[in-house]
């Protein structure tokens, strides 16, 4: 039987949401019609901290653990659940990650809360604590990349993460020139998840 995914969306303080981002470019509908049960919550809207992301999402996991595919910011909510419920995500896809310490791209983020803009490469989350993630963790780049999903963050976490995989990049949804990439995003995505 297919592994249950859990899809976290990107976005940071704006309007951004699971539909948006995972179910009209038509990743969610791709990934249901290979047989696979897809969780797609919306992310808290005005969160104090990553940690309180990972509760929230936490909350929909079922009794089994997931795999999750978690997509630009969306990336610091999906490690801080690996790290802090390591014993319900079976493996971490980090897509599009984005990219942390940049202060022209913080800038842009001025309303966000401090906390949600700390990091080392990724928002969140030290360096350290990435060296520390114990399961299958792979990492799709930005394809383009841009300011706010930069290759040098896609390197950092290959670096970091023991084991951790890269794979094909593409754009990220809902970017225009998404729509010619998502059947080799459910491959990849069908791929890394197995089962």
């Amino acid at each position: 039987m297919p592994s249950t995914l859990l899809l976290v969306h990107g976005g940071l303080a704006d309007d951004m949401d699971a539909d948006r981002f995972w179910t009209r470019p038509g990743i969610t509908g791709g990934l249901r019609r290979d047989g696979r049960t897809v969780l797609v919550p919306d992310r808290l809207r005005e969160p104090p901290d990553w940690s309180a992301e990972a509760a929230h999402l936490a909350s929909f996991l079922p009794g089994q653990p997931v795999v999750v595919v978690a997509g630009s910011n969306g990336c610091s909510a999906a490690v801080r659940l690996a790290l802090d419920y390591p014993r319900q995500v079976d493996r971490l896809l980090l897509a599009w990650p984005a990219t942390a310490g940049d202060a022209a791209v913080d800038a842009r983020a001025a309303s966000v809360p401090r906390a949600l803009l700390r990091g080392e490469t990724l928002r969140g989350v030290a360096d350290a604590d990435l060296a520390t993630l114990a399961l299958p963790v792979g990492v799709l780049p930005s394809v383009p990349d841009n300011p706010f999903h930069q290759r040098r963050t896609v390197d950092a976490l290959l670096r970091l993460v023991p084991g951790c995989t890269e794979l094909p990049g593409c754009p990220e949804p809902p970017r225009p020139g998404f729509e010619s990439h998502v059947d080799d995003l459910l491959a990849s995505i069908a791929r890394f998840a197995g089962r």
